[in-house]
């Protein structure tokens, strides 16, 4: 199995209020594997970060298409995630990309759009604890667990769980498209 991303896009899709290393720590992860790293927020400019890390977005919600896309990172921060749940567009990217089975890493609070989505039915992830009745709802299986991988969905809890979180996404993007499960 290849470590190398290179001629791979990944999306990074956030707004203010994003918890720093769960934004730095996989961009950095993914970058060095020789990906490009795409930052996607619902409003040009910058984001900055819980705290204070400001990033410059590259493109917006709006006008981001998944097929563009080869996986996807959503960092956590609880006003990054209540804030893009909110975004129509945002929400709409986030399935397109799932439903095209690609890679997909969510960190912490960052799940929290995948119940918004619509794209969690039988899937197993972690969160942030607080999160384990909204993806419950949402049709997931939620385990406590410093990683987890469904099927090319990896997810994790906090920022400790950044070293392993990196490593089984980097796998799983160098791995590419898994095939959805079957009904």
């Amino acid at each position: 199995m290849s470590t190398t991303l290179t001629g791979t896009r990944v999306a990074f899709v956030s707004t203010d209020g994003f918890e720093d290393s769960e934004l730095l720590e996989p961009w950095k992860a993914v970058t060095a594997a020789g990906a490009t790293a795409v930052l996607i927020a619902p409003e040009a400019g910058t984001i900055t970060g819980k705290n204070g890390h400001e990033a410059t977005v590259d493109l917006t919600t709006a006008d981001a298409v998944a097929s563009e896309y080869d996986a996807l990172v959503l960092p956590g921060g609880v006003v990054n995630a209540d804030h893009l749940r909110l975004d129509a567009a945002a929400v709409a990217l986030v399935r397109d990309i799932v439903t095209d089975a690609k890679p997909v890493g969510v960190i912490c609070h960052g799940a929290w759009i995948l119940a918004d989505a619509d794209v969690l039915t039988g899937r197993t992830i972690t969160s942030y604890p607080s999160l384990r009745t909204d993806l419950t709802n949402a049709g997931a299986t939620w385990v406590d667990e410093e990683v987890v991988c469904d099927l090319g969905l990896v997810s994790s809890r906090t920022p400790e769980d950044l070293p392993a979180f990196c490593d089984k996404l980097i796998e799983e993007i160098a791995e590419g498209p898994h095939p959805q499960r079957e009904a």
